[in-house]
Formats: structure tokens, C-alpha cells, sequence
């Protein structure tokens, strides 16, 4: 059991540690803020970004999704570039990359846009259980879900001592 452990360990951290250099950074300063994040067709949007430094501006890209470009400049406390946008009523669901580009440094930096058919005010979720007919779920039931557990408890308990009785050489 330990010549697999080991293997199996250090596969996971290798794989946990790329994950974590692959995965984007996104920080204060980090990205483009795109809000709302999702938005019907016509809705208005907020882009904002702290990337450009203080007093910084920046010129977006929202062509993407049909808006064209607009200018990014900094609010009233002078730290984030700040740009509105007008969804255009034709534009099709899906989701689109919104660009900006640093006025001063030509840095650019990218947020994402959802256009969606529904709003997410207007959704509506489902309540209840799912009616599939015999099998399907009735209801907690303490007696069911107390014999379940005792199962999954007992094939745990056997499957331990089969396999620390092969680990010892006994065989099974």
C-alpha cells in the first residue's frame, strides 16, 4: 500500500500545483470588473477596472457583443477607471470578452460578459422533489437513511480488513 501512496501523492500535488500556475490572478488590481456579470439584451453595463493605477484611464472594447468602444476614467475617488455600455437589443446569448487597454502603460485586460434571454431577477427555480415514478426520491425517511448508513459502514469495515489481510500476505 505505501509503493502506491507515495506515487499517488506526489501525482496529486504535481497536478494541484499546476492548477494553481494555470489558473488566472485576479486581485484588486487584477482584472475588469464587468457589471452585471449577466445581462438580457438592451440592459446597460458597468465595466471598472483599478488596473490603470490611480487617475488612470483606459479605452473598452465591448464590439464583441455589438457595443463598439467606450472610454474608461476614473470616478470620484480617482482609483478606478470607470465606462458604461448599452447591451444592443439585437445582440445574440452567449458570452462575450470585454477588453480594455491602459491609457498610459498599454496594459490590457480582459472581463467576460453573459448575454442571456432571461434575466436572472425573472428566473424562476425549481422546488419540490423530482417525480420519477417508482424509486424516486419520497421524502426523508430516518428508518431508510439509518439502514443505509449501517450498510456503507459494514462494506467499509469488511473492505478494510480484506485488504489489510492481503497487505499482510494472508491472502483473501
Amino acid at each position: 500500500m505505501r509503493r502506491t501512496a507515495r506515487p499517488l501523492t506526489g501525482t496529486a500535488l504535481a497536478v494541484a500545483a499546476a492548477a494553481l500556475a494555470a489558473a488566472p490572478a485576479y486581485g484588486a488590481a487584477g482584472g475588469l470588473e464587468v457589471s452585471p456579470s449577466s445581462v438580457v439584451p438592451g440592459g446597460q453595463v458597468t465595466v471598472r477596472t483599478a488596473a490603470c493605477g490611480d487617475g488612470g484611464t483606459a479605452t473598452s472594447d465591448a464590439s464583441a457583443v455589438g457595443a463598439g468602444s467606450l472610454s474608461l476614467v476614473p470616478g470620484p475617488d480617482d482609483q478606478d477607471a470607470t465606462g458604461r455600455f448599452r447591451v444592443p437589443p439585437s445582440a445574440q446569448p452567449g458570452t462575450y470578452e470585454i477588453t480594455a487597454t491602459c491609457s498610459g502603460s498599454g496594459r490590457r485586460i480582459t472581463g467576460d460578459l453573459v448575454v442571456t434571454l432571461t434575466s436572472v431577477r425573472g428566473q424562476v427555480h425549481p422546488r419540490g422533489s423530482v417525480k420519477t415514478g417508482v424509486g424516486g426520491t419520497l421524502g426523508p425517511d430516518p428508518v431508510q437513511t439509518a439502514a443505509g448508513v449501517a450498510a456503507l459502514a459494514v462494506a467499509a469495515a469488511g473492505g478494510t480488513w480484506l485488504l489489510h489481510r492481503r497487505a499482510r500476505g494472508d491472502g483473501i
